[in-house]
């Protein structure tokens, strides 16, 4: 035991002076490792006499443990010395003022149906809901849409996936929001006035055209609803929608399956060095297709068309953001950020007035 009191005082002295952890660890190594100073004196046991073997062996490893002791004791206190040092350097002074957080914002998406959904609320409709995955005969059927028509063919609409002997009915992905119109007509009758808000989805993808969008129907049914009932009614919402004080609509005739009489709806605008000004100017944009509801739509929702007739139209609600907020390619609604949204004007807070506008 005496012999191993000078072995001893020299490890725990080069113990205390090591200064890091790298230095703790190499210490380590050379007292401690598979070729260390006293895993060597370890091996020496063999060559002993038994007597010697049990006061020596005895001895080393009561020396082993102290050292290990002494090596977890000086690096717990080195650790605790820098997290000393880092609290020193590295205070917070409460009594300062908060630092200010940048905040989100509205999609601009969102925001312009937040801003359609209250200007027609402003004229007295609702907003009806429906499934985004509809029957074929809630999409197409009840619409008075042909089975030959081309956007019941695969390569226009996305079909739900059947396993063999599945025998329901077909099912999509809406292409439009008009099923929802059937659904509130089949669930509230007649008088109804609803606009339907939702995603839609169709095999397109280009500048102007992604696989899924936005679109807002809608529809009016009463004893006497006319076409100027319905030209009343969208010069009011691109009033007030594209924040100006008069504009001009051009209702050029057109079919669609669910609408007899049909028509194409175009605004008066003008170009200017690249900007679009509506209202104004010797151009013409569409923006919306409307007419007067099927007599055989009426019938798939329940309603008697020999009672009530009523206006629906339908609009792009992607399409009309870009326009209103010259956005040149639909695809940036999908791959914007902070700086895209601020660019084009869409700031936190930004909150729709029912008047349409933004109230800022």
């Amino acid at each position: 035991m005496d012999d191993l009191t000078p072995l001893r005082q020299q490890w725990l002295d080069r113990i205390n002076g090591a200064t890091d952890p790298a230095a703790i660890e190499e210490v380590r190594l050379a007292a401690l490792g598979k070729k260390g100073e006293i895993s060597l004196k370890m091996r020496e046991l063999g060559r002993m006499s038994p007597e010697e073997r049990q006061t020596t062996g005895r001895a080393l490893n009561e020396l082993r443990d102290e050292l290990d002791a002494a090596l977890r004791a000086r690096k717990l206190s080195l650790e605790d010395a820098a997290l000393e040092a880092r609290l020193a350097g590295e205070w917070l002074d409460v009594t300062l003022p908060g630092r200010p957080r940048p905040q989100g914002t509205i999609h601009p998406i969102s925001q312009v149906t937040e801003e359609v959904t209250a200007i027609f609320a402003d004229m007295g409709f609702s907003v009806a809901e429906g499934p985004q995955v509809e029957s074929d005969w809630y999409n197409f059927d009840a619409l008075n849409i042909a089975p030959e028509h081309p956007a019941r063919q695969e390569h226009d609409t996305f079909f739900m996936h059947r396993a063999p002997g599945d025998n329901r009915p077909p099912h999509v992905l809406r292409t439009h929001t008009s099923p929802v119109q059937i659904r509130a007509m089949q669930e509230q009758g007649a008088p109804i006035r609803v606009i339907c808000p939702g995603r839609v989805y169709r095999m397109d993808m280009d500048q102007t055209h992604t696989p899924m969008f936005h679109q807002v129907e809608g529809l009016a049914i009463d004893r006497d609803i006319s076409m100027a009932q319905l030209k009343w009614t969208l010069e009011e919402f691109c009033r007030a929608f594209f924040e100006v004080g008069q504009v001009e609509l051009r209702f050029r005739a057109s079919h669609f399956p669910f609408t007899e009489p049909s028509a194409e709806v175009d605004i008066r605008c003008s170009w200017e060095r690249g900007q679009l000004k509506i209202g104004e100017g010797d151009s013409w944009l569409e923006i919306l297709g409307s007419g007067m509801v099927h007599p055989k739509v009426l019938r798939a929702g329940g309603i008697d068309p020999d009672q009530w007739q009523g206006f629906a139209f339908g609009m792009g609600i992607d399409r009309i953001a870009m326009l209103k907020y010259g956005i040149p390619d639909l695809r940036a609604f999908f791959e914007s950020d902070l700086r895209w949204l601020r660019h084009y004007g869409f700031a936190a807070g930004d909150v729709p007035s029912v008047a349409g506008g933004l109230s800022r």
